[in-house]
This record gives C-alpha cells, sequence and structure tokens, in this order.
C-alpha cells in the first residue's frame, strides 16, 4: 500500500518538467499527443481508403482550434467565471471533452462547407481519430489529478492503477477506465472504417460507444469533478451522453432501413 501511495504521490504533485529553463506541463503535452496521433491517423484511414491526403489538414487546421475554444466554453459555461477575461485563462485548467467534441464538429461543417467534402464522410474519418485522442488525452487527467471516481472505502480497490490517492483519499481511477474503453472502441471503429463504405456508420458507432462509455463512468465520477446542469444536480455529461446514443442509434437505424431497402 506505501509504494502504491508514494506512487500516486509523486505524478500527482509533479505537474510540470522542465526543459532549458521552460516549465512544461504534462498534461499540455500528453493533449499535443492526443492531437497529433488523431492526425496521424487521419493520414492512415485517408490513404487506406484512397481518398485525398490534404483532408487530414485541412479537418485538423479547422477542427482543432475550434475544439480547444469550445472546450474551454463549454466548461466555463457550465462552471462559471468571476469575470469575462478569466474565460482566456487556459493555463488554469478547466477544459471539458464535451465542448471539444462540439466544438470540434463545428470545425468540421465549416471544412466541409468551404473545401465540398461530405460531411459524413470527413465524420466518419474523424470519429475514429477523435476516440483515440479522448483515450490518449485521459492520461493527462493523471497528471492533473483530475476527472477521479467517487471516494472508495474498500481495501481491495485501494491499489493502483484501480484507484488513485487524492488529497489523502482513495477515490476511484475514472479516467484510466475511460481510456480503457475508448481504446477499445477506438479498435472497434477502425476496423469498421476500413471496412465499411456506408457514410454515416462509423459516426453512429462513435456516438454509441462513447455515449455509454461516458453516461455508465460519469456515474461513478466523484462529484465535485462532474460539471452540472447550471445547478440542478443533473451531470451535464451524462445527460449528453443519452442525447448520443439516442442520435446515433437514430442515425444506424436509418442507415440499415436505407441499405435494406436497396436489396
Amino acid at each position: 500500500m506505501l509504494y502504491n501511495q508514494n506512487m500516486v504521490n509523486l505524478f500527482l504533485t509533479s505537474q510540470y518538467f522542465s526543459i532549458f529553463g521552460i516549465k512544461v506541463s504534462y498534461y499540455g503535452l500528453i493533449m499535443a499527443c492526443a492531437m497529433l496521433a488523431g492526425v496521424l491517423c487521419a493520414y492512415f484511414i485517408c490513404k487506406k481508403k484512397d481518398y485525398s491526403l490534404s483532408m487530414p489538414i485541412n479537418l485538423a487546421l479547422y477542427a482543432l482550434p475550434l475544439a480547444i475554444i469550445g472546450a474551454r466554453l463549454y466548461y466555463c459555461a457550465l462552471n462559471g467565471v468571476d469575470n469575462f477575461v478569466d474565460i482566456f485563462k487556459v493555463w488554469e485548467g478547466g477544459m471539458a471533452i464535451y465542448g471539444g467534441v462540439i466544438g470540434g464538429f463545428i470545425g468540421v461543417l465549416i471544412c466541409c462547407k468551404i473545401h465540398k467534402y461530405s460531411l459524413l464522410k470527413a465524420c466518419d474519418i474523424a470519429a475514429p481519430c477523435l476516440i483515440l485522442g479522448q483515450a490518449i488525452g485521459r492520461f493527462g487527467c493523471y497528471f492533473a489529478g483530475c476527472c477521479y471516481g467517487v471516494e472508495t472505502t474498500n481495501e481491495l480497490l485501494q491499489v493502483f492503477p484501480l484507484s488513485v490517492l487524492i488529497d489523502g483519499e482513495w477515490h476511484l481511477a475514472t479516467f484510466f477506465y475511460e481510456a480503457f474503453f475508448n481504446f477499445i472502441g477506438f479498435l472497434l471503429l477502425i476496423l469498421l472504417v476500413l471496412r465499411t463504405e456506408k457514410n454515416g456508420t462509423v459516426t453512429a458507432g462513435y456516438l454509441i460507444i462513447y455515449g455509454t462509455t461516458r453516461g455508465i463512468l460519469e456515474q461513478f465520477r466523484d462529484p465535485r469533478e462532474s460539471l452540472m446542469l447550471f445547478n440542478s444536480g443533473i451531470k451535464a455529461s451524462q445527460l449528453l451522453s443519452i442525447v448520443l446514443i439516442i442520435v446515433g442509434t437514430i442515425m444506424l437505424f436509418i442507415l440499415l432501413r436505407k441499405n435494406k431497402s436497396q436489396v
């Protein structure tokens, strides 16, 4: 138990490292790696599907900046800020994945409008890349000491990485759980995108897989680490997860019916 406790404390208190005297955030570095992995994944998909290789970089140029803006605005809208200037203080933390997904989708919409891409095709390319980035990005939560689960008093669960020590209390490591299931989701979606020619199928798969993963795990997240829907006591991410599952299921149903009618 002492080994686990010391190891967890070591990482959670070491959120930065220095390069030539410049402090670099582990969280920021991991998020940058997540974005890079997503772009490389998009190149891989486009090459395998014989799509234009300019598509990944074009999508990234629109989606990534808006994803960052969306993640911050979503967090600030639900968490609140003292004044308008605080919205821009991203170095102080406060980003939300669902806001990033919404912002990124807006970026994809704009990119498709300008470059005349098929929206469903672009979303199918982006979906596996997005869930891969989300899987990698969740490791940043470990170093930042955020997005952890409810307190656990069961000694069998007080073992790293099932749980992490936060301010002297053991909490479920829900960020690790999500990373694991997101990697599984990525493998499923990358197989699907390489095997199907029906636009929209992969996007529907993402909505169902991620919505289910996040919706279930949100139930185990510490309430202090969840954004509530305007002080209603309802977890915003859990509600949005249900919406994603419904939309994804409807999309899949429509696509399957369309396929059946064409046989």
